[in-house]
């Protein structure tokens, strides 16, 4: 992780101040030319050091870094300066309407000693009555953003000038008025009422620049009284079901506890009940817990979910960067920068001495950004992505990963719980993204079809948290249409993970429905552009109802899915064929008995994923309803929506008579003159004949994918070595000799389907990485790309 090319002058902006790419800059630009910001020369004014004039929100010029050099679209910048062991952090960029206090948040890590057990229903008793602000006393209120705003301009620190007093101050010594306060980063809390003598109705924030998603919550509180019972009740959930109706607790931090003892986040609460506040539409559900605090006068912290912000990234980052044995294995670029300025950072894991021909594995996070369960996953993915352990360094020298931890940063730092700035959920913006409106989507996709039209992308996993449903599960990508083997090998990653995860991981919970209203989703896009496995993983905000465990996820939990995924990703690649029949033969029985099909009678080629699986995906996302207007360039306007032909009734009867179509075909006489077709405008990567593309961002030519044109053959996968197909895989496998089956030449039957025979030499390349026991990838065919055509890179785009 060390910069190359010549040194420069880091600004305060991130790791890399002075760099921008183009959307933010682009997406600046267009921002105050629409608010009229660019009326009059006198308006603009140098800024110091800067080859241009840039305006302000107030007329005033402001420092906004201007691009340094072009480059293509998906190709990270070169590598950036991580901050030296010296020195504070940068701060982070905040919106110009966000107030943020001085004082620095940063919690300790700490596990449990036991586990922590979801709490015991309430039973049928009705909840109470909801409480308004004309019931009691405003103690807390910030600034709500006005109806119909949008982002403009970001600053380190968020609003000039001073701090407002949002909290109502206390009368003396005697009052038991708790302090609230969220204007920190993640933070998220709009309102407190105190309604009783230790009770409050919170309201939360929505998401900034929208007036919905209220789930995430994360606030600070002062004055605290040990021998009271506090009851809070939060009175704007958007969600009709949630966890909290299972057990889960919310989450309570001590300062003083963990500055005396040691003891972090855990879980608190009794008497939990999460109902519909009323019968008003859109309808608010109420989420209602009580609690003690363990001190008097302690700083206590109350959240959804294990808080993971921007600034804790930045300093794992840093941490990577002092250590001399994984900052060799490591390399950290800036993928692109935030619409508020913030970097989005890109981690390429590999070895230089691994075999040639490496494939790559993609993985991703924090798209939504209360879903911060996907950030330990990560986490813990990395720590043993970059340990000394024999599993560790035989995945970086057969596979390059290329890991986005974050690709909202905007959303985290304001504590939002889906959407980014520009107001939109990102995971629904890959299909049509635009680089000035969702910039980390954007280039996360380029960045693959980039990779693809080089080599095969074998995995690509985006992590993500669900408020509805416990344990750990996957979202796949079964479109109908391919052949009964395609269909099965879908299944059997998640059913591999499954087996090394059996207390956590729940096989049975995994969807793998491609639905219409999913099609913007991470996964999806991924898949058809030619990445056969593609999956989203979704981490309960709760925990696990698995081998009688029944209790809450800590922060350990979430680390270790990241080193089952690896683990996985071996079994997943181990040339041995056996796992791979194993798996297929448990998944074929799985869904037989689902259906009450009889062993050998047909395949699943036929079938379509509503029959292998219900209806319902469980997913917490929204349809995607586009980007805004306002971010809509002149030259690019909104994607319209293809709409069914309406017919009348009949044309429709017509259609239902048998041979009526082939009869009025054969009555009518042609038109003469050229054929009129509809047309419409053509996604991203999106051929006029229904077959997928992929654009190289580098190059501009476009290369049709086989896995859209062919969507039958796909790439053949290897098995697991699994015990019967029901027992969990052991972490250390007996070691396997240099030429086993299907590791040498030659075609075999034991040979997944559609991948050829691997040749001697591939197999003594492997055999000398990996040392102690065989690990081969199976190759996929044709995935030569034809050559690349130049294309100016400055005006390239979607």
């Amino acid at each position: 992780m060390r910069p190359s090319g010549p040194p420069r002058d880091w600004g305060p902006g991130g790791f890399g101040g002075k760099l921008l790419p183009e959307p933010y800059d682009s997406f600046m630009r267009s921002h105050l030319r629409y608010y009229g910001y660019f009326q009059a020369p006198r308006e603009l004014e140098p800024v110091l050091g800067q080859d241009r004039w840039v305006p302000s929100a107030r007329g005033q010029g402001t420092s906004v870094p201007s691009v340094q050099h072009r480059r293509c679209p998906g190709d990270p910048q070169d590598l950036f300066a991580l901050p030296s062991a010296r020195g504070p952090l940068p701060a982070p960029r905040w919106p110009i309407e966000c107030e943020v206090i001085k004082e620095p948040i940063e919690h300790i890590d700490w596990v449990p000693p036991e586990p922590e057990p979801f709490c015991q229903p309430t039973g049928p008793a009705p909840p109470p009555a909801p409480l308004g602000e004309d019931q009691g006393t405003v103690v807390y209120q910030l600034s709500p953003a006005s109806p119909g705003s949008c982002f403009t301009r970001a600053r380190v620190g968020g609003s000039p000038g001073p701090l407002s007093s949002p909290a109502t101050p206390l009368e003396g010594p005697q009052d038991t008025t708790l302090l609230f306060e969220s204007r920190f980063e993640s933070g998220n809390l709009q309102k407190a009422v105190k309604v009783g003598p230790f009770e409050y109705v919170l309201w939360l924030r929505p998401d900034l620049y929208t007036a919905k998603h209220t789930q995430w919550f994360y606030f600070r509180v002062q004055n605290t009284r040990r021998d009271h019972l506090y009851r809070f009740t939060i009175a704007n959930l958007a969600k009709p079901k949630s966890l909290y109706n299972e057990g889960m607790r919310p989450l309570l931090y001590s300062q003083r506890d963990a500055e005396s003892c040691g003891i972090g986040w855990r879980r608190v609460g009794t008497d939990i009940r999460y109902y519909r506040g009323g019968a008003e539409e859109p309808a608010a559900f109420c989420l209602s817990w009580t609690a003690r605090f363990p001190h008097d006068g302690d700083t206590c912290f109350f959240a959804h979910s294990y808080p993971y912000t921007y600034s804790d990234l930045r300093r794992y980052l840093r941490a990577l960067c002092r250590d001399p044995a994984r900052s060799q294995l490591c390399t950290v670029r800036a993928l692109c920068r935030s619409l508020a300025g913030n970097t989005v950072y890109l981690l390429t894991i590999g070895s230089p001495a691994g075999v040639a021909g490496k494939r790559a594995v993609v993985l991703s996070a924090r798209a939504h950004p209360g879903e911060s369960g996907g950030s330990w996953a990560m986490r813990g993915l990395l720590d043993f992505l970059l340990s000394a352990d024999a599993d560790a360094r035989i995945l970086r020298q057969l596979f390059d990963f290329m890991v986005v931890p974050m690709l909202n940063p905007d959303g985290v730092v304001v504590g939002n719980s889906r959407c980014s700035l520009a107001g939109r959920d990102p995971n629904r913006a890959y299909g049509a993204a635009r680089g000035g409106s969702f910039p980390g989507v954007w280039h996360l996709r380029a960045m693959v079809e980039r990779v693809l039209a080089e080599r095969e992308v074998v995995l690509y996993c985006d992590f993500h948290g669900h408020s509805r449903k416990n344990n750990v599960f996957m979202y796949g990508c079964d479109g109908g249409g391919a052949g009964s083997g395609a269909r099965l090998r879908q299944r059997v990653f998640p059913l591999m993970l499954s087996k090394n995860a059996p207390n956590k991981f729940s096989f049975p919970s995994c969807k793998f429905k491609v639905q219409k209203s999913k099609a913007g989703t991470g996964r999806v896009v991924m898949w058809r552009l030619g990445v056969s496995h593609s999956y989203t993983m979704e981490a309960a905000f709760g925990g696990s109802t698995l081998g009688g465990r029944n209790s809450h996820f800590t922060v350990q939990d979430l680390k270790s899915l990241g080193s089952h995924l690896c683990d996985t990703l071996l079994d997943f690649c181990d040339p041995d064929p056996a796992k791979l029949q194993r798996c297929l033969a448990e998944v074929d029985a799985l869904l037989r008995r689902r259906l009450g099909r009889e062993p050998g009678c047909g395949g699943w080629s036929d079938v379509s994923p509503s029959e292998l699986e219900s209806s319902t995906s469980g997913s917490d996302t929204s349809v995607s309803d586009g980007p805004p207007d306002h971010l809509c360039s002149p030259e690019e306007p909104p994607e319209q929506r293809s709409r069914k032909r309406l017919r009348s009734r009949r044309a429709r009867n017509t259609l239902c008579q048998p041979n009526a179509v082939s009869q009025t075909r054969a009555s009518v006489p042609a038109r003469p003159g050229p054929r009129r077709t509809h047309t419409q405008p053509a996604l991203p990567g999106t051929l006029r004949g229904g077959g997928r593309a992929r654009r190289e961002p580098s190059a501009g030519v476009t290369v049709l994918s086989r896995a859209g044109a062919e969507r039958g053959r796909h790439t053949a996968l290897p098995g697991s070595q699994l015990d019967g197909g029901t027992s969990a895989v052991p972490r250390r496998r007996p070691p396997l000799s240099t030429r086993c089956p299907g590791a040498t030449g030659g075609s075999s039957q034991d040979t997944a389907p559609g991948a050829p025979g691997t040749s001697r030499r591939r197999g003594a390349q492997v055999a000398a990485v990996r040392g102690h026991r065989a690990r081969l990838p199976i190759n996929t065919p044709g995935r030569a790309s034809a050559p690349a055509a130049p294309r100016c890179c400055a005006c390239a785009r979607h």
